[in-house]
C-alpha cells in the first residue's frame, strides 16, 4: 500500500509540474485547459513508463554472466509493483510484467547458487508486495439459505500474476542454495503469520498453494515449527469461538495431519493440548462438512500414536452431539465407527456404556440414515468382537434399542432384523434373558408415564384452583 501511495504522490507532483508548464499566460481560462492536457498527456504516458521497467531491462540470458545477478535484482524490484486488474487499460503492463515473473522463474530453474545472502530481503519484499493483500469477499444475506458446497469459489483476478509469484516462492523455499538459519531472518514470524491470513481465499488454487508452501516451510524451517503450530491454534480458535466459517481450515488440517505423523513417541503435552483445546472443538462448527475428512485423518493419527486418547475422542465427541442435524449425525458415526476400529479394548471398557446409550437413541432416530448408519457397525467385524466381549453391559441397551425401534424405512427393518440374528447366535442364553426383561421394562416405563401425567394434572389442577 505503501509503494502505491508513494507512486500515486509521484504522479500527482508530475500533472502539478505539467500544470504549471502549461499556464504561460496570465488567463486563467487557459491555465486550467494547459493544466488539464498535461494531465492527459501524464496519463496517456504512465502505462508506457511502467511497460518501459519492465522491457527496458534486457533479458537474463542474453545479458553477461557477471551482470546477471543485479539484472536478476532490479527485474525483482521491477515486480513489486501491483497492477490493477479491474482496469483494461493495463492489460500491456499486465502481460509485460507476466513475462518478467515468468523469466526470472526460469532462471531460477536454470541458474545455480540464485539466492545468495543478499538477494534474499528482495525475493521477500517481491513476494510479499505481490501476495500480501486485502483478500476478496462475497457480500452474503445471512438469512439466506447457501449450500457452501453449491457456491462457486471467488477465483482471484490476478492469478496470472499470483500463480508465477508462488512458483518461484516455492523454488527459493526448496532451493538447496537457501540456508534456513539465514533465511528465517527474512521469513519471520510476522511473514507466517500474514501467510496464515491467505488461507481464508476464496480460490482454490491459492489455497492449494499456500499449503504446499506452508508445508516445506515447516519442514526446512525448525526454529519456526512450534511457532506455525501455535498460529495454526489460534487460527482454530478463531473458527471455532468467533466466526465459524474459513476457506482454509481443510487445507490447514491436511498439513496438520503429515505433522502429527512426525510427532516424537511418547507424545509431549503441547502436542495432547493441541488436539483437546483446537481440533476436537472443531466438530462444533456448522461448516464440518467442509474439512469432515481432514480432520478424521488427524484424529486417527492421534490415536494410532496413543490409543489412550480415543477416550478423549470419544467422550468429547458424545458431548458435541450434533442432536437436530441429521447430516452432521451420520458424519459423527461416520467418525466414530474409525475411532473404534483403533480403540484397544481397555479404553473401549471405560467408554462402552455412555457410547452405546448414544448410539441406542441414534437406532430408535425417525431418520432413516442415522439408524442404518448406526446399524452398520455390526458389519465391522472388530466392534462386533468388542461389543461380544462386554455382552453383559451392552445387550440389555442395544436389546432395548432394538425392540423399540419401530421405523418406517425397510431398509431398517432389514437391518434391525439381521442385528438381532447376530446378537441371538453370540449368546442365545443372555438374549433370552434380555428379551424376557423387555416387557417388563414396558410395563415399568408405561407406569413412570402415566404416575407423570398424574403428578402434572395434580399441579395443573393446583394452578387453576389458585387463579379462579
Amino acid at each position: 500500500m505503501k509503494l502505491i501511495q508513494t507512486v500515486k504522490r509521484r504522479i500527482g507532483s508530475e500533472d502539478k509540474k505539467a500544470a504549471q508548464r502549461g499556464t504561460g499566460s496570465n488567463n486563467e481560462t487557459k491555465g486550467k485547459a494547459a493544466s488539464s492536457a498535461g494531465s492527459a498527456q501524464t496519463q496517456v504516458r504512465k502505462p508506457q513508463e511502467k511497460i518501459g521497467s519492465f522491457t527496458a531491462l534486457p533479458k537474463l540470458r542474453e545479458a553477461p554472466a557477471g551482470e546477471r545477478t543485479e539484472l536478476f535484482r532490479r527485474k525483482m524490484e521491477a515486480c513489486t509493483v501491483v497492477l490493477d486488474f479491474t482496469n483494461e487499460a493495463t492489460q500491456p503492463e499486465r502481460e509485460a510484467k507476466r513475462q518478467t515473473l515468468l523469466e526470472i522463474v526460469e532462471y531460477v530453474n536454470n541458474t545455480r547458487n540464485c539466492f545468495n545472502e543478499a538477494l534474499m530481503v528482495d525475493v521477500v519484499n517481491m513476494v510479499g508486495a505481490n501476495i500480501f493483500r486485502a483478500l476478496l469477499t462475497r457480500n452474503k444475506d445471512p438469512l439466506a439459505f447457501s449450500d457452501p458446497e453449491d457456491d462457486e469459489p471467488l477465483l482471484e483476478k490476478a492469478w496470472s500474476h499470483l500463480q508465477i509469484v508462488y512458483e518461484f516462492f516455492l523454488r527459493f523455499v526448496v532451493s538447496n542454495d537457501v540456508d534456513p538459519k539465514i533465511a528465517k531472518r527474512f521469513v519471520d514470524q510476522n511473514f507466517m503469520l500474514k501467510l496464515l491470513e491467505l488461507f481464508d481465499s476464496e480460490d482454490p488454487r491459492e489455497r492449494d498453494y499456500i499449503k504446499t508452501i506452508l508445508h516445506r516451510i515447516y519442514g526446512k524451517f525448525m526454529a519456526l515449527r512450534a511457532f506455525v503450530r501455535k498460529a495454526i491454534q489460534h487460527v482454530f480458535f478463531k473458527v471455532i469461538y468467533e466466526c465459524e466459517t474459513h476457506n482454509g481450515v481443510g487445507e490447514l488440517l491436511e498439513i496438520l495431519g503429515s505433522i502429527i505423523n512426525g510427532f516424537a513417541l511418547p507424545l509431549k503435552e503441547e502436542h495432547k493440548d493441541f488436539l483437546i483445546k483446537a481440533l476436537i472443538p472443531l466438530h462444533k462448527v456448522k461448516s464440518l462438512a467442509s474439512f469432515y475428512q481432514q480432520l478424521s485423518y488427524c484424529m486417527a493419527q492421534y490415536v494410532e500414536k496413543d490409543p489412550r486418547l480415543s477416550y478423549d475422542i470419544i467422550t468429547s465427541m458424545l458431548r458435541f452431539w450434533p442432536v437436530s442435524i441429521t447430516a452432521k449425525q451420520v458424519l459423527f458415526l461416520n467418525e466414530l465407527e474409525e475411532m473404534l476400529e483403533l480403540t484397544q479394548p481397555s479404553e473401549f471398557h471405560r467408554v462402552m456404556v455412555v457410547l452405546f446409550r448414544r448410539l441406542a437413541l441414534c437406532i430408535r432416530f425417525p431418520h432413516f440414515q442415522v439408524a442404518e448408519r448406526t446399524l452398520f457397525f455390526w458389519n465391522n467385524d472388530y466392534i462386533v468382537k468388542l461389543i461380544n466381549q462386554n455382552r453383559r453391559e451392552l445387550f440389555p441397551i442395544i436389546l432395548e434399542a432394538l425392540y423399540k425401534s419401530k421405523h418406517w424405512n425397510s431398509a431398517v427393518h432389514g437391518l434391525t432384523f439381521n442385528v438381532l440374528k447376530l446378537l441371538m447366535e453370540a449368546d442365545p442364553e443372555l438374549f433370552d434373558e434380555c428379551s424376557a426383561k423387555h416387557p417388563r421394562n414396558e410395563e415399568d416405563e408405561e407406569g413412570k408415564e402415566r404416575e407423570r401425567q398424574r403428578k402434572w394434572a395434580v399441579l395443573q389442577n393446583m394452578y387453576d384452583e389458585r387463579r379462579s
